[in-house]
């Protein structure tokens, strides 16, 4: 799921990670809007904010949206750079953005109940939601190509408004791809507003111990992707 990049990569992977990857951003998405008051998976509305606050003279406000911004910016940019240029092996280069954000799900979901609500703890809260969103998005389009993203979806509704009206020409010659790519767009789709409703469900009862839930996700999906053939190897070995 994470490891095959290239060539080696089917659209099986590519629907499996936008599956785990987009249940896990609607997840943090509602979940963090409930807990901050601040949609955490991207950043148009912040743009729409921060220039409606530039032209009101609400510098202060501005400076805290354009944070956020930086703030998934620069997730982004870390991602990249740790995947690009840090390890040779790249097959195992994801293992170190998903660790980051398993360990900031964690430290939001154990420090979170002493959140009081001020400007410098949203900052932090959701500044370091933004940071991690930003590293498993840039990470996602890297590894499947471009062809999944995980933390938006205005990308996704255009594509699939465009693909479900190319499928239904005439004599279309690429019909089989068509129909591929819509049944991702729907996926991603599907799963993040699955994610998006759990993680509001839950967050009524648990409150910022369901930050564990997207947290012990990735753990289970990073652990299956690292040690999967280790174990069946060692299986096979047992058993011959």
């Amino acid at each position: 799921m994470f490891r095959h990049t290239g060539t080696s990569r089917t659209p099986k992977h590519n629907i499996r990670l936008a599956a785990l990857l987009c249940l896990t951003a609607g997840f943090v998405n509602v979940a963090g809007f409930q807990a901050f008051s601040v949609l955490t998976t991207n950043v148009t509305g912040h743009v729409a904010i921060f220039a409606q606050k530039l032209a009101l003279g609400d510098i202060a406000t501005a400076r805290v949206v354009g944070l956020w911004m930086f703030m998934f910016w620069l997730g982004a940019f870390l991602s990249s750079f740790i995947v690009n240029n840090l390890f040779h092996d790249r097959q195992y280069s994801y293992v170190i953005p998903i660790l980051t954000e398993i360990a900031i799900l964690l430290l939001v979901a154990s420090d979170g109940h002493y959140f009081n609500d001020t400007v410098g703890e949203t900052e932090v809260f959701a500044g370091s939601l933004l940071f991690a969103m930003g590293m498993q998005n840039a990470l996602v389009s890297m590894i499947s190509g471009s062809v999944v993203r995980t933390t938006h979806l205005t990308g996704m509704f255009t594509d699939l408004g465009i693909e479900m009206a190319a499928i239904l020409r005439k004599n279309a010659p690429d019909k089989p791809e068509l129909k591929q790519k819509i049944r991702l767009r729907l996926i991603i789709i599907f799963f993040f507003f699955l994610g998006g409703i759990v993680g509001g469900y839950l967050y009524g009862s648990m409150k910022y111990y369901t930050f564990y839930i997207p947290a012990f996700l990735l753990v289970v999906a990073l652990f299956y992707d690292v040690f999967r053939f280790q174990i069946i190897r060692m299986v096979r070995h047992l058993t011959h």
